[in-house]
């Protein structure tokens, strides 16, 4: 703690709350300087979690580069990626089948969901709500177990690869995959039973870290934050990718730009991830889940068994990778936080010359100091927790 002295004597402190808080879900510092429990000044500290992804994906192949894009944000590894595969597929100009694009979108709503339980169980537990967090972990634990079943892997799962999916879904999936979506409607509507009109939780939320949507657009915040101040921005509506165009689905938007407007954005996306989900399972094209693509797709094992030319594909792209045409692109998926995107430059090796990564939380965190100056000690956990950011996402 440090004062500043005038001639009347003291009259703001600075107070750093951080990086080893429970409540900043992760190591960021925040330094605060208050006039009594009024907030005057905020300014977050971030890079106490840098991971120098970028730099290391220079010197991995493009399949090997995949594993990275799963730590960048490890709430929502499958929409790490989803964009960088898009890009890669971008440059080589790949086509996947209809089967494994609606496969990635149901995985990703998936990921949606599971990013979505548990900021909302830890926020109202941030707000002193305890009970939200045993309900929403209940369902995040069925949907780890289904990233498990397809995967191996309950988080980093790397399960989406260049041309496709690494595995076929295995027997039982889809019909548990719809256990759940069948249940998810009325475990939701639990969630808001408990909170939504609850009048210590509105008293906590409501007009709480306001931010204008001129504020938000100013400080590159995007996803639910923007949604929140009253813009219908969607990436997966604005510039549908991996066939979102064939989906039925709503964005939610509140104009009230406060902590209670997020909540209410996020919940209402969920309700949207089931609807989607549900019409991945109704509408699921058969056919291969990897694209035609033998110098870039991994042979079937079986085939490599037995198939000269598919042991020497195999064996050529697991030692020296393939090459990506040069040239760049960039492609942006709508993560739970926000605008997504991967730049991928390519010098026409077997490795990324560049990728570069615009994490929809270091933008949104830029805003924080709108959200809590002028505001009470107190309001300022809820609105860090409402903008919902990933610290690897924002350090990398």
């Amino acid at each position: 703690m440090a004062s500043e002295t005038t001639a009347e004597g003291p009259r703001t402190m600075v107070l750093n709350m951080g990086p080893q808080h429970p409540s900043t879900h992760g190591v960021l510092r925040l330094v605060l300087e208050l006039d009594g429990e009024t907030v005057v000044k905020a300014q977050p500290d971030i890079g106490y979690l840098h991971t120098g992804i970028e730099k290391t994906a220079e010197v991995k192949t493009y399949a090997q580069a995949i594993t990275l894009t799963d730590r960048v944000d490890y709430l929502c590894p499958m929409m790490g990626n989803l964009g960088f595969c898009l890009a890669v597929e971008g440059l080589l100009a790949l086509e996947i089948p209809p089967k494994a694009q609606w496969m990635r979108v149901m995985l990703a709503e998936l990921t949606r969901l599971n990013s979505h339980l548990v900021w909302l169980g830890t926020h109202a537990i941030d707000i002193g709500a305890m009970s939200v967090f045993l309900y929403c972990f209940r369902e995040r634990e069925e949907i780890l177990r289904l990233f498990e079943m397809v995967s191996g892997q309950r988080m980093m799962t790397t399960y989406l690869r260049i041309g496709g999916l690494a595995l076929e879904p295995p027997l039982g999936f889809f019909e548990r995959v719809r256990k759940l979506a069948d249940i998810l409607p009325e475990r939701i509507d639990e969630y808001e039973n408990l909170l939504t009109e609850n009048p210590i939780w509105k008293e906590r939320t409501q007009g709480v870290g306001r931010i204008s949507l001129e504020d938000a657009l100013e400080h590159g915040m995007t996803g639910p934050i923007l949604r929140g101040s009253g813009l219908q921005w969607d990436i997966r509506k604005a510039k549908p990718y991996s066939s979102y165009d064939r989906f039925d689905f709503d964005v939610p938007v509140r104009a009230g730009g406060d902590v209670y407007a997020r909540y209410q954005v996020r919940v209402e996306e969920m309700r949207q991830s089931v609807r989607i989900v549900q019409q991945a399972l109704d509408g699921m094209p058969e056919g291969a889940i990897q694209a035609d693509a033998p110098h870039v797709v991994l042979p079937e094992r079986e085939k490599m068994k037995t198939q000269m030319e598919a042991l020497i594909y195999h064996f050529k792209i697991v030692t020296e990778g393939f090459r990506v045409p040069a040239g760049d692109f960039s492609q942006s998926v709508e993560s739970p936080r926000g605008e997504l995107a991967y730049y991928v430059v390519s010098d026409g090796g077997p490795k990324p010359y560049r990728c570069f990564i615009r994490g929809p939380s270091f933008g949104n965190l830029q805003g924080l100091p709108k959200l809590v100056e002028g505001g009470l000690l107190a309001d300022v956990i809820s609105s860090m927790g409402s903008i919902d950011f990933v610290l690897g996402d924002t350090d990398r």
